[in-house]
């Protein structure tokens, strides 16, 4: 898509920004993309929150996911690792991602903003996982902010390590969006070499999911696989159970390929009975399985 007249031949994006090269490249970051049976499922540990981290492994074992994704918080064993390589190597799962604690409620873990990305990193490499995922940067953290593009991705050039910017969403007060993320909270047209997409956050934003992971493309290293409605609340909803085109969206990167995972994020602190959690995590998993057509090919997944 072109953008008004005089614009020239730089894309433009559906909000009306430039799309900017990325400012490092990091191609050689990007494997080969998986179809269908080859792109792994894994379970994210904010997914079983308020358990602690040490929960994600035991029940991403029980359920049959392919790995976990550890959301680095102030819960200890998170942050150190020797106990989530012990946890790895006890489960059988693999730790595929860490999620860095840039959210507002983890401003307080690994100190500043800049540390929380490179200490994020040291503890991807430590563990061997591939990804980082990262939160846009605030509006009210200024340098960070400005040097986040070129920063991040010398560091991915360093480390080889992927860092993966998640899409957020406008925060809204009596009708109004707050301008919270600097330079936006929609990291598609920004130049970011990877990105991660979230369900939920797409449903808060209005997002059409699946027209966003078409044009990402190979820029999309990471999906948080979950659901939402259209409102204040991130609800990260079992897939299915809100708004957003998610079956189509896995059903078009089983065709197309993912070089990258899928992590279940599903929120399950309201649970009302016993295995209700596991009921939740496990019907998340079959519907992945399903879309991406995992049940469908012989392999791995195949029943």
């Amino acid at each position: 898509m072109r953008g008004p007249s005089g614009a020239g031949s730089r894309p433009w994006d559906p909000h009306g920004r430039h799309l900017e090269p990325p400012l490092v490249s990091t191609a050689h970051l990007a494997p080969a993309p998986q179809f269908g049976a080859e792109i792994p499922v894994t379970l994210s540990s904010s997914s079983v929150f308020p358990l602690g981290t040490q929960d994600v492994f035991a029940t991403a074992a029980d359920l049959g996911y392919d790995g976990v994704e550890v959301m680095v918080t102030h819960n200890a064993t998170s942050q150190d690792p020797r106990a989530l390589a012990r946890l790895s190597e006890r489960t059988g799962m693999r730790i595929d991602s860490i999620h860095a604690p840039t959210l507002l409620f983890t401003q307080q873990v690994w100190g500043s903003a800049w540390s929380k990305i490179e200490r994020s990193v040291e503890l991807a490499r430590a563990v061997g996982a591939v990804t980082v995922v990262a939160h846009p940067p605030f509006r009210w953290q200024g340098t960070y902010a400005s040097q986040f593009a070129r920063r991040t991705a010398e560091i991915m050039e360093a480390t080889g390590v992927v860092i993966a910017v998640e899409n957020m969403y406008p925060w809204r007060a009596r009708g109004r969006d707050l301008t919270m993320y600097l330079p936006h909270w929609d990291p598609v047209p920004e130049p970011y070499e990877h990105v991660t997409w979230d369900f939920s956050h797409a449903a808060i934003a209005r997002e059409d999911s699946l027209a966003n992971i078409r044009g990402l493309g190979g820029r999309l290293r990471h999906v948080h696989l979950t659901d939402g409605v259209d409102g204040t609340k991130d609800a990260h909803l079992v897939p299915g159970e809100g708004t957003q085109n998610v079956a189509e969206s896995l059903r078009f990167l089983g065709r197309e390929g993912l070089a990258g995972t899928v992590c279940v994020e599903v929120g399950t602190r309201g649970v009302e009975y016993a295995g209700q959690r596991e009921e939740k995590l496990s019907a998340s998993l079959a519907f992945a399985r399903e879309h991406l057509g995992q049940n469908d090919q012989s392999g791995r997944h195949a029943s």
